[in-house]
């Protein structure tokens, strides 16, 4: 649960109706930290009245990926029914419906609620097709002021977006108050849309969608060529467009089709890109509904052997799936590709000119500003580029002016425009252009601090070919990863010492932070392949233990030092969070020590530190082998937490490090948490280790036979554990009271060269560089 940035005012929530999105409503609000109540039906027949709730959060304990982000959170969703319970709403402040799509049924239930809430509970509906005017119709005018949409994306817990829709009745004092919760505790984004169907990114992104697939039929693409083209390319996710669809659900589109066509103005440009398309309404007939259903574009064809196929758009037969690559000057120029003239730069131009131009057309309509716009496709569609930063790279004039060569309409903000760029930088600062002609700044709400704006105004204190250092203000540094996935390398390491002698030097505190999706994957496991294959073993040694030294250097600096990390933080990534003096990680962190996956240990000091936090664990029983144990555990196995909450359950955290639950706050937190170390600051005394010796060794290996002899782990996995084990157990160092923290680093070194030597590690490093993913040898 989330522990930093606590919205003020609201306590408890309660949501209504436990659906996908109701019960993932739920289990959001949990993971935040603040207790909610979820109510449903009565089931007729169940002799459990609150069944259909329990149900709900007895799925959410079983999908994959987790809606909840820990196993307390789960305790704090309480559950019941609105025949039984529905008086409890009294309890919240936050009431959020999200029932069927029937407006009938949602002003019935608003009328029961609002005889039961106290005076100034937020409400709100999760509708993304019905009006607020309409929801709100006839209702007291003391409701409508306290009403709202709040529009979740699914699943909530991921999908960072939240939309929020408000009435000319709506207390502004209340919006704002929601909208701080769902972002500072649920960690939201949160764009305000205008009541329009569709708001803002179902808007865009449904008409975008359609004319994909009326294009890709029309010009006779396989849903490979259309997905090559409307994938990275053009920076959309590599799903493309089809494997969007298959993910998000074929039934879905006709049921948003159909309220788009009922609810949009009839001059709408999305009712001349609405059209019936047989297959799909034959693929659901037929259960082709996507992942959740027996395949749709795409389908996994288990009785072939689990043959990737995907079905043709004329044909309506499947086939296995056929790759398709793009040539390497379409495939990163997004200009060239639309100005292709082959069925591919057709495609894409047929698409996404259409597309674009309608975003155009409905600013200010459904958002008082671009910025709006291209945020809410970006979180809600995973866009790297919203339409109007797109619209940028391929040169708004020159669209406007192929698009009147076509006889199409230019959107008047378009035409407006010029031969000027939708977003620009002066004196440091971005700029949007706005809907009077005019520039504006692109505000940074308050709490706020991205490293990007930082570079934008500022030149790297320190750089390497995969690493930076920043002044971010207050005398903190931040220091940047920023190879491929941020791997370590020598630029790292080398490039760390630097920094933390300038930051003695010159500074107060140094924050450990990267503005990429994943803070570091750990050492780049390439150039250890490389010279383990020509046999550089003494070069292999001088990186681990620079590694080494680098790492503890850090760990006992005369000034504090913070990581932040967010996405992935593994093998030398969590390492350098272990041995920080805090942590503040955003909620959504993958944490862990995944070496023995491929066939090594950890190298730079993490199973010493695994220790120490382990031995000083909250109730953790006393003497050499429960902390051990627990860390043998978890590095064998190379578990990696699900969330930060679980990286406190694992020790990978602190008790007292924080979590942030909004991505755009974390470096500003982790900056606040910096400063209020310095005051005072002394580096942590040097661990010392009693370690189990050779009788606690042997217990270890004992549990991996076990796990041996039941098939579960190969002849090789028992020799990493058993390398494991030998660190952990004091090794050499078994006749010895007390081992040191160089010794342990000793026992690390030798092992993690040891293993490298070995075929099977490097097979197994290999295939994880060729695939991915760890292979069982």
């Amino acid at each position: 649960m989330a522990d930093q940035n606590k919205s003020e005012g609201i306590k408890k929530v309660c949501v209504i109706g436990a659906g996908v999105m109701g019960a993932g409503i739920a289990a959001q609000v949990a993971n935040g930290g603040t207790p909610v109540l979820l109510l449903d039906i009565v089931k007729v027949g169940e002799a459990d009245r609150d069944a259909v709730a329990k149900g709900a959060v007895a799925k959410l304990l079983k999908t994959d990926p987790a809606a909840f982000m820990s196993k307390a959170a789960a305790k704090l969703v309480e559950t019941g029914n609105i025949e039984d319970h529905l008086e409890r709403i009294a309890e919240c402040d936050w009431v959020v419906e999200a029932i069927i799509e029937r407006l009938d049924l949602k002003q019935s239930l608003y009328k029961r609620i609002d005889a039961e809430r106290k005076p100034g509970t937020a409400i709100s509906s999760n509708t993304s097709t019905i009006p607020l005017g309409q929801l709100v119709e006839g209702l007291p005018d003391s409701f409508q002021r306290d009403f709202l949409i709040t529009h979740f994306f699914n699943p909530p817990r991921y999908m960072r977006l939240l939309e929020i829709v408000t009435g000319p009745k709506t207390d502004a004092a209340l919006a704002a108050k929601v909208g701080s919760f769902c972002d500072l505790t649920l960690g939201k984004t949160v764009v305000r849309a205008k009541d329009t169907p569709g708001f803002i990114a179902n808007r865009i992104g449904t008409y975008w969608m359609q004319q994909a697939v009326n294009q890709a039929m029309d010009l006779g693409l396989t849903v490979e060529e259309a997905d090559a083209v409307l994938g990275k390319p053009l920076g959309f996710p590599k799903t493309g467009v089809f494997g969007l669809l298959d993910l998000v659900g074929l039934d879905l589109m006709p049921h948003i089709n159909a309220s788009m066509k009922a609810t949009l103005p009839p001059g709408d440009a999305f009712h001349a890109t609405n059209r019936d398309v047989p297959l799909i309404a034959k693929m659901i007939t037929d259960g082709y509904t996507g992942r959740k259903g027996k395949g749709g574009f795409y389908r996994l064809n288990k009785a072939a052997g689990k043959v990737k196929e995907s079905i043709g758009l004329t044909t309506g037969e499947y086939a296995p799936s056929k790759p398709v690559t793009l040539p390497s000057a379409l495939a990163k120029d997004a200009r060239a590709l639309l100005a292709s003239d082959d069925k591919l730069g057709q495609f894409a131009w047929k698409t996404m000119a259409p597309t674009l131009a309608y975003a155009a057309s409905l600013v200010p309509e459904i958002s008082d500003d671009i910025v709006g716009a291209d945020t809410a496709m970006k979180l809600g569609f995973n866009w790297k580029f919203g339409p109007f930063e797109l619209l940028d790279k391929l040169g708004p004039k020159a669209v406007a002016e192929r698009l009147e060569k076509d006889g199409a309409a230019v959107p008047d903000l378009l035409r407006k425009l010029g031969e000027g760029t939708f977003y620009k930088i002066e004196a440091g600062k971005r700029l949007f252009f706005g809907t009077d002609g005019q520039y504006h700044e692109v505000k940074v709400p308050e709490g706020v601090l991205k490293l990007e704006d930082v570079k934008r105004v500022s030149q790297p204190l320190l750089k390497s070919g995969s690493a930076a250092a920043w002044d971010i203000g207050d005398g903190v540094v931040c220091f940047e990863f920023t190879g491929k996935m941020n791997a370590l390398d020598e630029g790292v390491i080398g490039l760390l010492g630097k920094t933390l002698s300038l930051v003695k030097a010159k500074h107060k505190a140094l924050v450990v932070y990267t503005d990429a999706d994943n803070f570091s994957v750990g050492a780049n496991l390439g150039l250890a392949l490389f010279a383990a294959n020509i046999a550089a073993w003494g070069e292999i040694e001088r990186s681990i233990s620079g590694g080494q030294q680098a790492y503890k250097a850090l760990k006992y600096a005369p000034f504090p030092v913070v990581a932040a990390p967010a996405g992935m933080a593994l093998g030398g990534g969590c390492e350098i969070c272990l041995h920080s003096d805090a942590i503040q990680a955003h909620a959504e962190t993958y944490m862990g020590l995944v070496e023995c996956g491929v066939g090594v240990i950890p190298g730079w000091g993490g199973c010493g530190e695994m220790i120490d936090r382990w031995k000083s664990a909250p109730g953790m029983p006393k003497g050499p082998m429960p902390a051990v144990t627990k860390v043998f555990e978890t590095i064998s196995t190379a578990t990696v937490s699900k969330s930060a909450a679980e990286a406190k359950e694992l020790m990978f955290l602190r008790p007292t490090d924080g979590i942030t639950m909004n991505r755009d706050r974390l470096l500003a937190d982790a900056k606040a948490k910096a400063l209020a170390l310095v005051e005072n600051y002394a580096p942590p005394p040097k661990p010392e280790f009693r370690l189990p010796s050779a009788g606690g060794k042997t217990a270890m290996d004992m549990a991996v036979d076990g796990f041996h002899k039941q098939g579960k782990a190969t002849d090789h996995d028992v020799t990493v554990a058993d390398a494991l084990a030998t660190v952990l157990s004091g090794g050499d160092y078994d006749l010895v009271d007390v081992v040191t923290e160089q010794q342990v680093l000793d026992l690390e070194r030798a092992a993690f060269l040891r293993l490298l030597k070995t075929p099977q590690t490097l097979a197994r490093v290999e295939h994880m560089l060729e695939t991915g993913k760890p292979l069982r040898n």
